[in-house]
This record gives structure tokens, C-alpha cells and sequence, in this order.
């Protein structure tokens, strides 16, 4: 399998950084620069900054780790990553979850209420439908389409890979996804995930590709400050911190290496704390470059 690293700068740029940050990348060889769901911040907005960045550089893969579907219109959705996959072929990978990481952004992306996880597989359905090319007619409940065209078909397929960590996100992702990107599990719990992953695919008479399977990781660098390892257990309350976020690098390549065990095989590293931006870009590449194969 193809070993991958992208980077995620997050909270740590700013969008006045991005033409820089995008030209180290790609003179550096760097797979791919992610971008996520942060709205109330300084961040880049995702489907801009992917845009952006397949025109600035030639090689440099984008994507969205992850953006938020439920709450978005799945057929404009389908419009700008046809447009994003036509101007840049293989080089969008867009990650999608069910809901902002940050409540306050919540009400941003209204659906029915108790109905989000059955629009995100509906908006996906068409997502995906649209994605081919070729004309939709759907009937469901919350989307109607009748012979509907985008007029753009992606020179390569584009792949749709989901977030998520729940039972429900795994046989969602063996139903309708083409990949999947965690976050906060251990090796032992993402191997366990990859294979309810493989089950639900089979079930569906699916199956995903085997190098489609990876996690979102962060490391700070000189050890978690107390914030961090506090937000950290606000979402993980029976695991060590530690365990799910790097404190430095060599704990990183330790929590690669049980992953890759585990049989994943990208990843998207996030700075955690308050690591510059060029200085994270500079570590990443001294540190997981060589990793790759």
C-alpha cells in the first residue's frame, strides 16, 4: 500500500498565509494540503482553498478534512468538486462528516431535526449520482431531481471518503463511501474500524479500495499544555490524551507505525498548539517525507 502524508495547518494560517504555505508544499513534494470546516476563524474556507490551490500549484492534491454535507445542497456540492475535479484531475479528495467539530457552528448546517444522519445519506446518494456524469432522477425525501445534468463529468472518477467514528459512520461508509479519514482512536480501535468498515461494505456488496483507509492526526511539539489534553478528554473521556494526540514527533512515528500495523495508510497531521505554520511545514517534511513509499 501507498504510504501518504498531508498536511493540515488548521487554526495554525491564515488566509493571507495560504499563497505561501501552497508554494512550499509543492516545491517541497508534499502530497496534499487539507483544508477543514472552520467557520468562525481564521481559517480558509475549504471548496476556496482547494480551489485556489489547484490553480497555484501543478502537483499538490487538495482536500476537506472534512467538510460538512448535511446542510449543504448535495447538487451544488456535486457542481464545485465536478468543476474542482475537472480543473485539477486526481487531485481532489473530499472528506465528509456529519456535522461542524465546533457547536457554535451547529445551527450553520440546519437539517429536520433527528433527521441529520438521514439527509447526509441521502445528499450523498445524490452526491454521488451526479459525480458520474450522467443525468439524475432521484425521489427521496429530502431531495427530488428530475433528469438533472451538471454539464461537467470529471475526467477520473472522484472519490468521496467519509469521517466519523460511531458504528452508524461505519456502515455508512461501507454503504456509500469510497474511503474513510478518522480521527481520535487508537491503532487498536482504528483496525477495529476498518474491519466493521470491510463487513458493511461486503454486505452492501461493496468493497473499498485497501489503501482508502486513514486518520487525521495532531502533534504538538514539546509535550500536550493542559488545554489541549482537557479538550482532548471532553471528547475521549476513556482514553490517556497521549494516546490520541502526538506530544511531539517520535510520538507520532510511534502512533504511525501502530496504525500502519493496523493497516491504514494515509494520513492528514495537524499542528496542535501554537506551532507557526512554516515551522510545522519544515518539520513535516524533515519527518514523514522519508516515510513515504
Amino acid at each position: 500500500m501507498k504510504i501518504r502524508f498531508g498536511a493540515s495547518l488548521g487554526l495554525a494560517s491564515e488566509v493571507t498565509d495560504l499563497p505561501r504555505i501552497v508554494d512550499r508544499l509543492e516545491s517541497a513534494g508534499v502530497d496534499s494540503l487539507w483544508f477543514s470546516e472552520l467557520v468562525y476563524s481564521p481559517a480558509v474556507d475549504p471548496f476556496a482553498g482547494m480551489a485556489y490551490t489547484l490553480g497555484r500549484a501543478d502537483r499538490l492534491k487538495v482536500g476537506t478534512s472534512v467538510a460538512v454535507l448535511p446542510g449543504r445542497n448535495p447538487v451544488l456540492v456535486a457542481k464545485a468538486l465536478a468543476s474542482l475535479a475537472a480543473l485539477g484531475p486526481k487531485r481532489v479528495l473530499p472528506a465528509f462528516g456529519l456535522r461542524p467539530a465546533s457547536q457554535a457552528e451547529w445551527n450553520l448546517f440546519g437539517v429536520p431535526d433527528g433527521r441529520r444522519a438521514a439527509v447526509f445519506d441521502e445528499a450523498l446518494e445524490v452526491l454521488r449520482a451526479l459525480l458520474t456524469g450522467d443525468e439524475v432522477t432521484f425521489a427521496g425525501e429530502f431531495f427530488q431531481l428530475t433528469s438533472a445534468s451538471l454539464g461537467i463529468c470529471p475526467p477520473v472518477p472522484v472519490d468521496i471518503w467519509l469521517g466519523g467514528s460511531a458504528p452508524a459512520a461505519f456502515r455508512r461508509i461501507g454503504r456509500l463511501a469510497d474511503g474513510w479519514l478518522g480521527s481520535f482512536l487508537t491503532p487498536d480501535e482504528a483496525g477495529a474500524a476498518r474491519e466493521s468498515i470491510e463487513r458493511a461494505a461486503a454486505e452492501a456488496g461493496r468493497a473499498i479500495e485497501p489503501d482508502h483507509y486513514g486518520l487525521s492526526l495532531g502533534v504538538a511539539d514539546g509535550g500536550l499544555r493542559d488545554e489541549i489534553a482537557t479538550a482532548v478528554r471532553s471528547r475521549r473521556p476513556d482514553v490517556d490524551p497521549a494516546d490520541l494526540v502526538a506530544g511531539d514527533w517520535p510520538q507520532l512515528h510511534r502512533q504511525l507505525d501502530g496504525l500502519i500495523a493496523a493497516g491504514l495508510s494515509k494520513f492528514v497531521i495537524r499542528p496542535v498548539g501554537d506551532t507557526p505554520a512554516d515551522e510545522f511545514i519544515d518539520r513535516f517534511i524533515d519527518e514523514l517525507l522519508p516515510r513515504q513509499n
